[in-house]
């Protein structure tokens, strides 16, 4: 592993990280760490973090990463629901977290803080330093020299290896129980389908808690021995991925949807010629780019002018990125718009789809390198079958199922079938060659009801997506299931939008001032109806078209409740939230007035008003229809 502290790489060899793994599993067991005990683990990707869930497991105990980012609360039901009486905190601030919630959970013993930095002063019971740990296990490993290899060798393929708590949008969040099997073996499968060797460079940037960052970044890095960097901070991952240039990355949309917003300001700054060369040999590039990725043959005047683009724009626009060495790039988690996709993979850049949960240990789906299309999201992985309901689940049987929900019987029964089939409740089928398409999930959707579209599929989250594709527009919350049309609320990518702004001469003092300007609203609403003009394209989406949209005056928040900790909209909340301005949607009302509560960094409320305009946008007769 490498890691960056105070602007300089530091390596750590597999022979360093084995004796680190061995002494703190040591130091664990004699603070009383036993087989199937948890503990929560906390904080960025540190390798002590990492070594910290290995020495865990390495005595049949079970890590459960939270995420860093989550306020204090919201650490209590897993701490309570797992009875966790050991913790590991990055630094005085998760320190600080455990601490505020420790009266609301009595079984929390001991708390290890690997960052001593700001913490000297603090005299509390159970509260040490991963340092003194180590060195307590260093010292009984010394005497117990055969300890460590007696306790990994008690370790079955099938005992629970990691727990990992979803996301809640409704409810208190499920934990999600592996196996050590399920999630190595998905982790080879992984390996195997895109040939993934020791040789590899990964860059672990994304939260532990989540299962794509762990499959990636832990159970591959121990599958296929390959390097992992652990950026300095999320603040400097955008510098440090161009130092380190890793050959296999994952990222969801939103960071691939971020690096192109930067790069497409950043060229609206440029001069003149170099706008017009970028521009030009984009257009080559999107002619010819996708084909080249393909295999494809392309004309040889067509080959010459994208060898010349390589050279004046795409590849040094691939190291500004930190691309160049990219082998083999996924994102997943949401759907990826058309265009972005296409641009990446356009300059070279290997970008594919993957389709997989936290309950199906990531790997179910993946495209090969010659079949990566935007609208699938590949084909079945080794060990995987797919079968689609008659409702249009898809249903999924795969090694890399969850073993169950902790303590929640009841929902593992609704998901896990007698035979080993999972309900993913995503909506979706497969095509004429074996690639999976994804609609929407099951229960979102609707029917429109009424209107001139009365009976007509309403998909949310296809619309969301397709809205989200523009570089100006951040998040999307739509609604229609039940009603006469559907009527969306945006948020717009406040950088994007203010640099449009400012280009354009156009004063404003912060989001919501900007939010609401005429020009802006002129700007979302082209972005609204080319939308529309795309799915009245669609027989089977027509009647999703928008007919009315606001832009929302303050940027959904996970501190609010209004975004999961994996930046998904939640739908219902916010509809009972902003229900005056749903209610507004659904009348004649062209403003209306809204105040909301909003949270800080610091804890403290304060809140937020506004006058919201409320825009009409124009619907398309359906291309079929039309016909």
């Amino acid at each position: 592993m490498r890691e960056k502290e105070y602007g300089i790489w530091q390596s750590l060899s597999w022979v360093d990280l084995a004796a680190m793994v061995e002494q703190l599993a040591a130091g664990l067991h004699q603070a009383g760490l036993r087989s199937g005990d948890h503990m929560i683990v906390v904080g960025a990707n540190r390798p002590r973090l990492y070594a910290t869930m290995l020495a865990v497991q390495s005595l049949g105990g079970i890590p459960i990463p939270l995420y860093q980012d989550a306020a204090a609360t919201e650490c209590i039901f897993p701490i309570n629901n797992a009875e966790v009486r050991f913790a590991f905190a990055e630094d005085q601030e998760q320190v600080d977290k455990l601490m505020e919630i420790r009266e609301s959970c009595p079984q929390l013993e001991h708390i290890f803080f690997d960052d001593p930095r700001g913490l000297r002063n603090y005299d509390e019971p159970g509260l040490a330093a991963v340092d003194e740990l180590q060195a307590a296990g260093k010292a009984f490993a010394a005497i117990h020299v055969d300890f460590f290899k007696e306790e990994v060798e008690k370790v079955r393929p099938t005992d629970v290896a990691a727990m990992f708590f979803t996301s809640g949008t409704t409810g208190n969040p499920k934990g999600v129980v592996h196996t050590h099997d399920s999630l190595l073996n998905r982790a080879r499968a992984g390996a195997e389908f895109d040939k993934l060797t020791s040789s590899e460079e990964v860059l672990a940037y994304l939260p532990p808690a989540w299962i794509g960052q762990n499959i990636f970044s832990y159970a591959q890095w121990l599958a296929c021995g390959y390097v992992v960097n652990c950026p300095e901070s999320a603040g400097t991952a955008t510098i440090d991925l161009k130092e380190i240039g890793p050959t296999y990355y994952f990222a969801p949309p939103r960071v691939f949807e971020g690096l192109l917003t930067s790069v497409m300001i950043r060229m609206e700054d440029a001069g003149a010629i170099k706008r017009k060369m970028f521009h030009a040999f984009m257009s080559v590039a999107k002619r010819c780019g996708p084909a080249l990725m393909d295999g494809k043959e392309v004309s040889f005047t067509d080959r010459l002018l994208y060898s010349l683009g390589n050279l004046m724009v795409y590849g040094p626009l691939r190291n500004n990125l930190g691309f160049s060495r990219v082998r083999v790039a996924y994102t997943a988690g949401e759907a990826i718009g058309p265009d972005l996709f296409t641009f990446y993979r356009s300059i070279g850049i290997n970008i594919k789809q993957l389709y997989g949960s936290t309950e199906t240990a990531v790997f179910v789906c993946l495209q090969p390198d010659h079949e990566a299309r935007a609208d699938t999201v590949g084909v079945p992985c080794a060990g995987v079958e797919i079968k689609v309901a008659d409702n249009g689940e898809i249903l999924v049987k795969s090694p890399g199922l969850l073993k169950e929900y902790y303590k929640n019987p009841a929902a593992t029964a609704e998901v896990l079938t007698a035979d080993g089939w999972y309900h993913t409740s995503d909506a979706g089928f497969l095509d004429a060659h074996g690639h999976l398409k994804i609609i929407d999930r099951v229960k979102d959707v609707g029917r429109i009801k009424g209107g001139a579209n009365d009976g007509a599929m309403f998909a949310p989250k296809y619309v969301e997506n397709k809205l989200k594709f523009f570089q100006h527009i951040k998040e999307v919350v739509a609604y229609g299931d039940g009603r006469d049309q559907v009527c969306v609320m945006i948020n717009i990518d406040f950088d994007a939008v203010g640099n449009w702004a400012e280009r354009r001469n156009l004063p404003y003092a912060g989001y919501t001032d900007l939010a609401q300007k005429p020009q802006v609203y002129e700007l979302i609403k082209e972005c609204v109806e080319k939308v529309n003009a795309d799915l009245a394209e669609d027989a089977l989406l027509a009647g999703s078209q928008v007919s009315r949209f606001l832009v929302l005056h303050k940027e959904l928040d996970a501190d609010d409740g209004e975004l999961t900790r994996t930046n998904k909209v939640r739908r219902g909340f916010i509809a009972e939230k902003y229900q005056p301005l749903v209610d507004a949607l659904y009348s004649d009302k062209t403003s209306q007035y809204i105040e909301t509560v909003v949270k800080f960094e610091d804890g403290r409320t304060g809140s937020v008003s506004a006058t919201l305009r409320l825009e009409n946008a124009k619907t398309f007769v359906p291309v079929k229809a039309a016909a």
